[in-house]
This record gives structure tokens, C-alpha cells and sequence, in this order.
């Protein structure tokens, strides 16, 4: 508490002295549920010139890596510079200040330091915003002659198909509906205007509030804009849809379950099945799996229209040559690899996210780095990028260094970490009687046998469903994946994956018996920790 303090009576010192003024502005952009899928990273098909121009003045980071494979507590751990295992968060269903009620957080430790500081779109997870610590202004709530959107869809019957569900489902299950029991459609064409959907009205909002913070520029400003897209339901305007020809879609390569990999390490694509239209058990077709990539595609590049326009506007405020931009997406997303739709898995395509920075002083521009970097090292960053003191209880290691140096050394690890996503829910919260009587009995039927078969008698219910963690790191060659006892820390692992990137970039081939040396020199740096490897 004195730290803090203290903290932020500095803060107040500078502001008063008018150095605040001095320092560089934040555009703080997040894109939930987005893979490296981007021109920029060299993806073949998808259209993102916005994001593509900011990486070619900027730095990207090839290899950036997420906490955990999931919304809360990827975002809980990015925005306190805290780990999982230190916040507590490993699942959606629980808020920021119930577990961590003293916390600084990033926003937070910006407005003590002489910060005006606000938000447009998801930042925190969905109605964990962190109002009145985290902020401290109100963003622009409404826009004269632009109406919100009212619903997740733009088409009037998809609304109603989604309200029907609901209700059917509350009307079953109670409140605990609420968790994913009753969707829509996956997705959505229509022919409306950017500001149709949530994502293009929130940029609007976010432009209107930059140019109040402009206007009142006796402070440095946080601006944090979050886009809900390309998390499902994909729905963007048709426009986004018509500049990609389905035909020339590419689908994932690798979709069989590693060989020789944890029974528990997948899930059976839960969080697509709810919605209206997807198979509730089986295979999904051809023809449906090109229309679902389109419509993640489509929605990628509905996002990057509104970064551009974003973008545009600090150059229109004339501000764009003082503040610092960071995009990161909060976890990856199986776009059929593997078999899976969806995040939540322990392995590269769910860990692994984009990450871009631009600033105005740095040396190196229009470079990229294989430098392992997380998410939580981007706290500590961009405090030293706007010369303020880095909280003792970060977890993370700032990049700042990279951004003049992009080849030098770096961290030796990147970890992450996922409690059994077989036997979880989507949002990584226990399984749920409505999830076992839905829809799904089914599918965790096959879960469950096909983890009894491998794993015999390690084999015990309430610690697979409610106490099984997967631990991950990721070395510059290897992948290392430890299933343990989440209770014990000492514990043996229960199972253990190993995937050699040098030959097997696609992780098809766990190698973990094969290479028991190798196997125990890489558990042996896992469990030196994460401090071991900065």
C-alpha cells in the first residue's frame, strides 16, 4: 500500500511540473480469439493491410505466446503482469477483485502515474471491467445519428432464433443457461454498414473518445479499444466476406490428433457445437468447415478495417507521432487442427498469438523477432516505453530492448498452461449438468473413454474433471506439455507430451518416450520456472 502510494503521488509530482504532457500517449488495442492469421504473418489468403502496415513500421513478434488458451485469464494475467497460477484464474466464471481485490493493474498504475485512462469494447473479460479502478474517465457512450447495434446479429430472424434458445434454456436450466447452454447461428452475412456490429460501433465510439482526450490534453493518455471479433459468432458486413473466393480457401493440413499425445489434451470443439446449425456429434462437412474459415476470415478483416480507421484518427488528431500502438490477440484458435475448433488447448495453435508494437523513439522499424515473449511482459514494457516505475509484483520481462535490438538474446522459455480441456467446459470452468444432458453426453462419453483406455489406472474422476492441469513450455526447438495434479506441486506428472519444432513444426508426434533424456532435461527446466528463463 505505501508502494502504491507513493506510486502515485510521483504521478501527481510529474503532472503538476508538466512533464506529463511529455510523455507518449497508449493506443492499446486487443483482438480476442485471433491466430497469427495475417498477412504479415504470412498467411496465404487472409487481407489485413491495416495490420500488415503497422508490422512494416512497427516490430512484430513471431513468437509470442499466451498464459492460458482462454479469455479471463489470458487478459487477467496480460493486464496485472501476473501468471495464472499467481492470480488464480483458470476459468471465466469468476471476477478480477474476487481474487485479486489489491491488485494493480495496468490501466490502473497508469492513472497514477499522470494517466487519463479509458476503454471502448472488451478489454477485462465480458462484466469484469474494473470501473473506477482501472479507469478514469467514461468513454463516449453514444453517437448522434448512429444506432448501437441490438443484438449480436444484424438479421432480425437470427436474433430471434438466439432468444428462442435462451429462453427454452432458462426455462431448463435456470440462470446456469446463461453459461453457454443457447446460441445462435456460428455466423453472419449481411449487407449493413461497419457500424452494424458491435466491433465497427465501438470503433466509432473509441474515435469520438480519442477526440476528447486530445481536447483535454493536460494529460497523457491510456486508450484501450477491444475488438469481440473474430471470437464467435463471426458475423461481419457482406463486403468483408466478398474479398476472399472461397474456393481459394486453404484448410488446416494437420487435422488428426497428435500421435502418441494426452487423451486429455483436446476437446471435442464444445464452444462452435453450441451454436445453431454445427453438428452436436461427428465430423463436421467439407463444405461447412470452408464456410466457418471464410467467415473467421472475413471477420479478421473486418477488424482490421477498424484498426485502420483507428489508426487514421490519431494522425487526423495529430497525436499519431507521440503515442505508442500495441496489438496483441488474447489466444490462438483451431481452425480444424488438430481436429479441434476452438482455443483451449496446451498446444502451439492455441498458444501462440499476434503481437505488433510501435513507438515513436524506437531504433528498429519493420522488423520481426523469433524472440520468445508473452503476454505478461507486455506490462513491464510499456511502462519502461512511458518511463514509469515497473511494479515489484510483475511477473513478466519488458521487450523493450528488442525494439532496437530485434536479434539479440532472449528468454529461454515461454509458458502456459490449461486445466484438462476434455473434461472442461469451453470456458475452462468444470463440466456442468446442463453440458452433460444438452447436447453433449454424448461427446464426453468418447472423452472419457478414450482418457480411461490411455491412461488406466491414473485414472480418477474428480481429479481429471476438477484437478488436472496441463503445464506448457515453449523452448526456441521444443514443446514441452506436463499433465499433473493442479494440488500438489510436487507431484509426479501424470503424462508428459514433447513436440520437436525442428521436425515437427505441427506438433503431429508426440516424442516424449522416445527421447527420455531430452524428456527429463526440458522437465528439469520447467520446473526451475519461469524465473530461470528470463
Amino acid at each position: 500500500m505505501i508502494r502504491l502510494l507513493t506510486t502515485f503521488c510521483l504521478g501527481l509530482l510529474l503532472q503538476s511540473a508538466g512533464f506529463a504532457a511529455e510523455k507518449p500517449n497508449v493506443l492499446f488495442i486487443a483482438v480476442d480469439d485471433l491466430r497469427p492469421e495475417l498477412g504479415c504473418y504470412g498467411s496465404p489468403i487472409a487481407k489485413s493491410p491495416h495490420l500488415d502496415q503497422l508490422a512494416a513500421d512497427g516490430l512484430l513478434f513471431n513468437r509470442a505466446y499466451c498464459q492460458q488458451a482462454i479469455c479471463r485469464p489470458s487478459r487477467a494475467s496480460l493486464m496485472t503482469g501476473a501468471r495464472p497460477d499467481t492470480t488464480g484464474f483458470y476459468h471465466n466464471y469468476v471476477s478480477l477483485r474476487e481474487l485479486q481485490p489489491n491488485i494493480l493493474t495496468l490501466p490502473e498504475h497508469f492513472i497514477a502515474n499522470g494517466y487519463e485512462a479509458a476503454y471502448c469494447g472488451k478489454i477485462f473479460h465480458q462484466g469484469d471491467t474494473d470501473d473506477g479502478r482501472s479507469w478514469s474517465r467514461e468513454s463516449v457512450k453514444r453517437i448522434n445519428g448512429i444506432r448501437k447495434p441490438r443484438g449480436p446479429y444484424a438479421l432480425p430472424e437470427n436474433n430471434k432464433m438466439k432468444a428462442d434458445n435462451m429462453k427454452n434454456m432458462l426455462a431448463k436450466y435456470g440462470e446456469a443457461a446463461r453459461k453457454g447452454l443457447a446460441a445462435g447461428p456460428a455466423y453472419e452475412k449481411a449487407d449493413v454498414a461497419d457500424t452494424g456490429y458491435i466491433d465497427g460501433y465501438n470503433t466509432a465510439l473509441a474515435i469520438a473518445t480519442l477526440k476528447e482526450l486530445v481536447k483535454d490534453d493536460d494529460k497523457p493518455f491510456f486508450l484501450a479499444m477491444g475488438y469481440k471479433l473474430p471470437h464467435l459468432n463471426w458475423c461481419a458486413p457482406s463486403k468483408y466476406w466478398d474479398m476472399y473466393d472461397a474456393a481459394d480457401i486453404p484448410m488446416a493440413g494437420e487435422t488428426n490428433a497428435p500421435e502418441n499425445g494426452a487423451a486429455m489434451g483436446l476437446h471435442a470443439s464444445f464452444e462452435l457445437r453450441t451454436r445453431a446449425g454445427i453438428p452436436k456429434i461427428g465430423p463436421l462437412s467439407p463444405e461447412l468447415s470452408h464456410t466457418l474459415k471464410h467467415a473467421y476470415l472475413a471477420s479478421v478483416s473486418y477488424v482490421d478495417a477498424q484498426i485502420g480507421k483507428l489508426i487514421a484518427a490519431l494522425e487526423e488528431a495529430g497525436v499519431r507521432d507521440n503515442t505508442m500502438i500495441v496489438v496483441w490477440g488474447d489466444h490462438g484458435w483451431h481452425l480444424g487442427d488438430m481436429g479441434v475448433w476452438g482455443k483451449a488447448t496446451n498446444y502451439e495453435i492455441a498458444t501462440r498469438v499476434p503481437l505488433m508494437i510501435w513507438s515513436p523513439d524506437m531504433q528498429t522499424r519493420g522488423a520481426n523477432t523469433d524472440a520468445l515473449v508473452e503476454l505478461v511482459d507486455i506490462y513491464p514494457t510499456l511502462c519502461e516505453l512511458a518511463g514509469i516505475p515497473v511494479p515489484e509484483h510483475t511477473e513478466g520481462t519488458s521487450f523493450k530492448p528488442l525494439m532496437n535490438d530485434p536479434n539479440q538474446s532472449w528468454k529461454d522459455a515461454a509458458f502456459s498452461q490449461y486445466p484438462n480441456p476434455a473434461l472442461r467446459e469451453w470456458a475452462a470452468n468444470p463440466l456442468s449438468r446442463g453440458m452433460r444432458e444438452t447436447w453433449f453426453g454424448p461427446l464426453i462419453q468418447q472423452v472419457e473413454e478414450r482418457i480411461i483406455k490411455q491412461q488406466g489406472e491414473s485414472w480418477d474422476r474428480e481429479l481429471f474433471e476438477q484437478h488436472l492441469m496441463g503445464y506448457t513450455m515453449r523452448t526456441d526447438r521444443y514443446r514441452l506439455v506436463i499433465w499433473k495434479d493442479h494440488r500438489d506441486s510436487d507431484a509426479d506428472p501424470i503424462y508428459i507430451e514433447l513436440f520437436d519444432h525442428q521436425t515437427d513444426p505441427s506438433e503431429t508426434k508426440n516424442v516424449a518416450d522416445e527421447r527420455p533424456e531430452l524428456t527429463n532435461q526440458l522437465l528439469a527446466q520447467w520446473n526451475a520456472g519461469w524465473e530461470a528463463a528470463r
